[in-house]
C-alpha cells in the first residue's frame, strides 16, 4: 500500500526551491527575473517551480522517480493498474486512449456525441467510426447514453471493430450502462475506453455512477482540473491490467510536449492527494448542493433542473447528481441567451450553454452562498425576460450520414464553397459550438438544410461557433 498522504513532485519542488539553484537552463525568465510583469502578475512562488526537467525533479516523458511515484499514488487512488500525468489537457488522454488501440482502417464504435478529440483521434490515425446514434430526450433536445441493445447489434454487425468508446458521463450528467458495455466489448475481444471528463469525482463520492476503472474498463480519461480541482490543462490517463503500459507511454510521447510543466504536475500531485484524503466528505457536500439548488430553481416555475428522476435504466442508465442541468426553454429563452444574460447582467459565468439548456458546473470549489445568488439570479431573469417560447428550436443532436472516414474527409482535395450554397455536399471539417465541443459537422458528412438551419440559429441565438477554416463561418470546405 502506497501512502496517500505524500505528494512527490510537490515536495520535491519544495526543496528543490529551498536549495537557490543558480539556473542556466530553461525557461528563460530564470525563475520570473528575467519578466517581473508575470512574477508580479502569477507571484514569485509560482514562477521560481517553473522550471525544466533534471535529475532530482524526473521527466515526464520517462519518469524513473518522483514523476513516476506520483503516477504509482494516482493509479492506486484511482482504482487503475498505472495512471499518467497528462499536461496537454484531456483531448491529450482521449487521443492517446484511441491512438494506442486504433491504427489505419480500424474501427471503432462509439456515439457520436462525442467531444472533438474523440473526432481529432481518428483524423490522426485514419480509423473509421461506427456511430451508435443515441435517442434524444425530445423535451429537454439532448443526446442520451448509449443503449445495450444499440451496442450489441453494432458489435454483432462489426466483430472486426477494435474497441468501444464510451462517455461516462455526458457533459448533461446521463450515464450509459458501462459495466454491461465493458462486458459486451470484453466478450468479443474489443477494448473498452471511456471519456471521463466530467467524471473525476465518480471515484470518490458515495452514491455515485460507476466509474470506468471499476466498471473494468481498459482506459479511461479523466479531467481532474474540471471537478477534481487541478490547474486547468492537466489531466490523467488511467489504465487497466490488460493494457501494454510501454507501449502506451510510447503513444503518448509522439504528441505530448517534452516540456512537461511542473506547475500542472504538482497540480496534479496536490490534488490526488485531497481528494484520495477528503474526497468523499467533499463531493458529498457538492451533491446536496446540487439537489438543494435542483428543488429550488424547479419551485421558480418555467425552468426544469433535472436529474435521477430520468433514469430509465437503458438510455440514461444512471445520471450524474453533482450536474446542474437546467431546461430553459419553457420561459422563451435559449440556454444561450440565459447564458450570456447571467454573465452580462449578473456577473455569474456558468459553463455553458446550448439552444435549450444550461450547465452549472458544481465541484470541490463551491460555496452554498454562490449557489443561492445563481438561484435568484435565475429567478430575476424568469420575471424580467419571460416570452413566449414558440418558435424556439429544441433539439440538440442531428443524426449526421457518414460518407468517408474522418481523415480521409479532411486530407482529401477540397473547395470552399458558401455556406448557404452546401447542402448536399460532404464536409471536410468541423463545425461546433463550444463549449460542449460535440461536432455538429464533423469531417465526412454530408451537409443537410436541417444542419444548416441548426448551424444558422445557434449562431443567431449567440454560440460561439468553432471549427471551420473561414472565422466567419460564412464558407465551408466541402469534398471536391
Amino acid at each position: 500500500m502506497l501512502n496517500q498522504n505524500e505528494a512527490p513532485i510537490y515536495e520535491a519542488l519544495q526543496t528543490f526551491r529551498q536549495m537557490r539553484v543558480v539556473p542556466f537552463d530553461v525557461p528563460g525568465h530564470k525563475h520570473g527575473r528575467g519578466n517581473p510583469e508575470l512574477a508580479e502578475f502569477l507571484g514569485e512562488k509560482c514562477v521560481s517551480i517553473d522550471v525544466n526537467s533534471m535529475k532530482p525533479l524526473d521527466n515526464l516523458c520517462h519518469p524513473v522517480s518522483v514523476i513516476q511515484e506520483a503516477e504509482k499514488l494516482a493509479a492506486e487512488a484511482f482504482g487503475a493498474a498505472y495512471a499518467f500525468l497528462m499536461v496537454g489537457g484531456t483531448t491529450s488522454s482521449v487521443q492517446s486512449m484511441i491512438l494506442s488501440t486504433c491504427k489505419r482502417g480500424d474501427k471503432i464504435i462509439l456515439p457520436r456525441n462525442v467531444h472533438r478529440s474523440v473526432i481529432n483521434a481518428l483524423v490522426l490515425c485514419g480509423a473509421v467510426p461506427v456511430y451508435v446514434n443515441p435517442e434524444v430526450d425530445q423535451r429537454l433536445g439532448i443526446s442520451l447514453g448509449m443503449q445495450r441493445e444499440q451496442v450489441a447489434r453494432a458489435i454483432e454487425k462489426h466483430p472486426d471493430a477494435v474497441a468501444v468508446f464510451v462517455n461516462n458521463p455526458t457533459y448533461y450528467g446521463i450515464c450509459s450502462d458501462i459495466r454491461a458495455i465493458v462486458k459486451m466489448a470484453h466478450d468479443a475481444g474489443m477494448y473498452c475506453l471511456a471519456d471521463e471528463a466530467h467524471g473525476t469525482h465518480f471515484y470518490f463520492g458515495e452514491n455515485m455512477p460507476v466509474s470506468a476503472m471499476a466498471a473494468g474498463a481498459d482506459m479511461a480519461a479523466v479531467s481532474m482540473h474540471k471537478s477534481g480541482g487541478s490547474l486547468t490543462q492537466s489531466s490523467l490517463l488511467l489504465v487497466g491490467p490488460n493494457m501494454n503500459v510501454g507501449h502506451v507511454r510510447q503513444i503518448i510521447n509522439l504528441t505530448q510536449t517534452t516540456s512537461g510543466s511542473y506547475l500542472l504536475m504538482s497540480s496534479l500531485d496536490i490534488s490526488r492527494r485531497n481528494l484520495a484524503l477528503r474526497g468523499r466528505e467533499v463531493f458529498e457536500k457538492v451533491i446536496k448542493m446540487a439537489e438543494y439548488a435542483r428543488e429550488e430553481i424547479n419551485e421558480i416555475g418555467g425552468y426544469y433542473a433535472f436529474g435521477r428522476e430520468l433514469v430509465n435504466g437503458n438510455s440514461i442508465y444512471d445520471f450524474d447528481p453533482t450536474k446542474l442541468s437546467v431546461h430553459t426553454r419553457d420561459i422563451g429563452l435559449a440556454g444561450i441567451e440565459v447564458y450570456d444574460i447571467l454573465r452580462d447582467e449578473y456577473d455569474i459565468q456558468i459553463e455553458f450553454g446550448d439552444i435549450g439548456n444550461i450547465l452549472a458546473y458544481l465541484s470541490i470549489g463551491d460555496r452554498p452562498q454562490e449557489l443561492e445568488r445563481l438561484v435568484s439570479a435565475l429567478a430575476e431573469i424568469q420575471r424580467r425576460f419571460q416570452k413566449d417560447s414558440s418558435g424556439l428550436l429544441s433539439q440538440e443532436y442531428i443524426d449526421p450520414e457518414v460518407v468517408s472516414s474522418p481523415q480521409e474527409a479532411f486530407y482529401a482535395k477540397k473547395k470552399s464553397v458558401p455556406i448557404e450554397e452546401s447542402a448536399g455536399l460532404v464536409c471536410s471539417e468541423f463545425v461546433m459550438c463550444y463549449p460542449p465541443g460535440i461536432p455538429i459537422l464533423a469531417p465526412g458528412e454530408r451537409i443537410t438544410r436541417e444542419i444548416l438551419d441548426y448551424i444558422e440559429y445557434a449562431r443567431v441565438k449567440g454560440c460561439s461557433m468553432t471549427g471551420p477554416e473561414d472565422p466567419e463561418i460564412q464558407h465551408l470546405n466541402v469534398l471536391v
